[in-house]
């Protein structure tokens, strides 16, 4: 009995340290186990006000690490007492967790304008967003268009949407234009009243000349 049990913790131990052989029920496999096309999904915070927007053309889901493939992904995020911003590319990676949002190529990135800044556009082929933590980062080169006319152009950028800031990493170049002072309209000036014109007196008399070069006058009272 000694020896049995000897034999089985040995066989038992032997086992333990072989490493897992493969599965034969293909969840090791990178094959999609379905697709949806033109979806479109809504995640709330706890009092039904809309978080975030997650459209696409097509979603492929992928079961041995559970991540999600999209294609032209567009990203609406919204914020109470904020302007919104959307995000949009060519495609998309959403992790297992729905933590983590990839969108690459032909990126672009717009914050609606608000009654102190106008609206605000970014351009790029990368950017990694954290919804829950409302930040977007990318380490490739980026361009920022803020209305009316300021060009941004820079490697590498984290926008802090929750905190209101814009980081820009290296290589950074701006061109700036001060927006020209609107000009208020002068009210036009009202034109001066014309003095009426005094009625012509009634003539009294009319004169008459005579054949012979005289002249006599005739006195008519006025009607």
């Amino acid at each position: 009995m000694l020896l049995a049990l000897l034999a089985a913790l040995t066989m038992w131990a032997d086992v333990a340290v072989q490493p897992a052989g493969p599965k034969n029920d293909g969840s090791d496999r990178h094959d999609p186990d379905y697709k949806l096309n033109n979806f479109n999904t809504l995640k709330t915070d706890l009092n039904g006000n809309p978080r975030y927007v997650l459209a696409a053309t097509e979603m492929v889901h992928y079961p041995d690490d559970d991540s999600t493939h999209l294609m032209r992904p567009h990203f609406t995020q919204y914020a109470e007492n904020k302007p919104y911003t959307q995000i949009e590319g060519q495609r998309g990676l959403v992790t297992s967790d729905g933590e983590q949002v990839y969108v690459m190529d032909k990126v672009k990135v717009v914050r609606a304008a608000t009654a102190q800044k106008g609206e605000m556009t970014v351009l790029t082929d990368f950017l990694h967003i954290i919804p829950d933590d409302e930040i977007a980062r990318t380490d490739r080169p980026v361009t920022i268009l803020q209305a009316p006319k300021t060009v941004v152009h820079a490697i590498g950028m984290e926008y802090d949407k929750k905190n209101g800031l814009l980081k820009l990493s290296k290589r950074v170049r701006a061109h700036y234009e001060k927006p020209a002072a609107k000009s208020v309209p002068r009210s036009a000036a009202p034109k001066k009243a014309q003095a009426p014109r005094k009625a012509a007196a009634p003539k009294t008399a009319s004169t008459k000349k005579a054949n012979n070069g005289n002249s006599k006058t005739r006195t008519r009272r006025p009607q």
